[in-house]
C-alpha cells in the first residue's frame, strides 16, 4: 500500500473535486460526471502521477522504477489530453456533417460522444494534485 495508497488516494480526491467542481457550476448534485471521461481535474493525471510521486519519494528519483513510472505517466497524460482530445473535435465535425446529411435525406444515426479528453490545464491540475499527495508521508 505504499505505493497504491497515494496513488488512489489522489485519484479519490481528483473524483470528489470533479463531483464538486461540476456540481457547483451546474448548480446541482451531478454525480454522472464520475462515469464520464474528461472533467476537471484529471484523475488519469492524478493517479498515475500520484504513484509516480510515491515511487520517486520512497524509492529515489535516479530508481529504474521511477523512470519506468515516470514514462507511463507522461503517455498517459499525453493520451488523456491528446489524442483522446483530437478524436472529441473529430467526433463534433462528423455530429454536424450528420446533422447537415439528415437535413437532406431523413435517416437515424446516434451522434458520436464529443468530449473524450482532457484539456491541457486539467491535466496539470490533475498531475499537480497527484505529486502533492504522492509526496505526502502517507
Amino acid at each position: 500500500m505504499r505505493y497504491l495508497g497515494p496513488a488512489l488516494l489522489a485519484w479519490a480526491i481528483a473524483q470528489v473535486l470533479k463531483v464538486g467542481w461540476t456540481s457547483a457550476r451546474e448548480r446541482r448534485l451531478n454525480l454522472r460526471v464520475l462515469a464520464e471521461t474528461g472533467g476537471m481535474p484529471s484523475s488519469h493525471a492524478a493517479i498515475v502521477m500520484g504513484l509516480t510521486a510515491a515511487i520517486g519519494r520512497l524509492n529515489g528519483v535516479s530508481s529504474a522504477t521511477f523512470a519506468i513510472a515516470l514514462i507511463f505517466s507522461i503517455v498517459v497524460m499525453y493520451d488523456a489530453q491528446g489524442v483522446r482530445r483530437a478524436a472529441g473535435r473529430q467526433a463534433a465535425v462528423l455530429n454536424r456533417l450528420v446533422e447537415d446529411m439528415v437535413s437532406l435525406r431523413p435517416f437515424q444515426e446516434d451522434r458520436l460522444r464529443e468530449l473524450l479528453g482532457h484539456t491541457p490545464f486539467e491535466v496539470v491540475v490533475g498531475a499537480a494534485l497527484g505529486v502533492v499527495v504522492g509526496l505526502l508521508p502517507l
